[in-house]
């Protein structure tokens, strides 16, 4: 039986070859001559948003638990990883191994207790020393560092609302408890009432950011993560509205010619069916 340093030789060995064919392929897509034209017209702006695009399908893969699509789904996000390492390439700025290197020179500092002299490390010390690692590395950069450096503009952003304010707590600027945000809560749903009572339409915008960023507070107070909570709430929206349309469907019924105290009765009679 073969012992386990051949298998894992093995698997890089495979692993190096389809990297290989997946490089080249793209460098023949790319190819200035005999490439695709559709390819050839890329630039980082436009392929940009297919990247979102594929790391949120690896998302709904992950959630839909079939490992046959989360294989497919990485392959898609891989793609694009090379697409813009070969990009890059062609302008001399950096290649698909530049980026490889770079992020293993960047999980082996981050990883002193597996790769250095570090101790031995549990789930918590790791994650704070991680961030302590990455505070350090921001603060080395040129300019004056801002405890919010780094977080993308372009998350979500109920995601980015998360992130902002923990960073923010790192530094001591947060609530010190679930009543005092709860009481934040209260005034940011006051103060909203009367910019809607004033008919203040300029100023409902702002009012609405501010009670969703309180309720993206609330849930990194919680723990929970708030994209996830509002994915979990789309989908169940999802999933009880089309109950109540299958259910009026199997009298030959539509939603527009049902008052909404019945579409109300149908939406409870789903919820039980669910055991909610």
């Amino acid at each position: 039986m073969r012992d386990d340093a051949a298998l894992a030789g093995e698997a890089a060995a495979g692993a190096e070859t389809a990297l290989r064919d997946l490089l080249d392929l793209m460098a023949r897509l790319r190819d200035p001559e005999h490439g695709c034209p559709w390819d050839r017209a890329q630039s980082f702006a436009t392929i940009a948003p297919y990247t979102i695009e594929e790391a949120y399908e690896v998302a709904e893969a992950i959630e839909g638990g079939e490992p046959s699509a989360l294989r497919d789904e990485l392959g898609d996000l891989l793609f694009q990883v090379v697409f813009h390492a070969r990009m890059a390439e062609e302008q001399g700025l950096f290649s698909f191994a530049d980026v490889a290197s770079g992020i293993t020179a960047k999980m082996r500092r981050r990883h002193p207790h597996v790769f250095g002299d570090a101790g031995p490390r549990d789930a918590t010390t790791q994650n704070a020393a991680w961030e302590a690692q990455k505070a350090a590395e921001r603060a080395a950069k040129p300019g004056a560092p801002s405890a919010l450096s780094g977080v993308a503009v372009n998350l979500p952003a109920l995601t980015r609302a998360e992130k902002l304010s923990a960073r923010a707590a790192r530094v001591g600027f947060d609530w010190p408890d679930l009543d005092q945000l709860f009481a934040k809560l209260d005034e940011e749903v006051a103060e909203l009432k009367a910019e809607i009572a004033g008919a203040r339409q300029d100023r409902l915008a702002d009012e609405i950011g501010d009670l969703l960023f309180v309720v993206a507070n609330l849930c990194r107070k919680l723990g929970l993560d708030a994209e996830a909570s509002l994915r979990g709430a789309n989908a169940k929206f999802t999933r009880r509205f089309q109950g109540i349309e299958a259910r009026l469907a199997a009298t030959g019924r539509v939603m527009t010619d049902e008052p909404l105290d019945v579409l109300e009765a149908h939406w409870q009679e789903v919820k039980r069916g669910e055991g909610a």
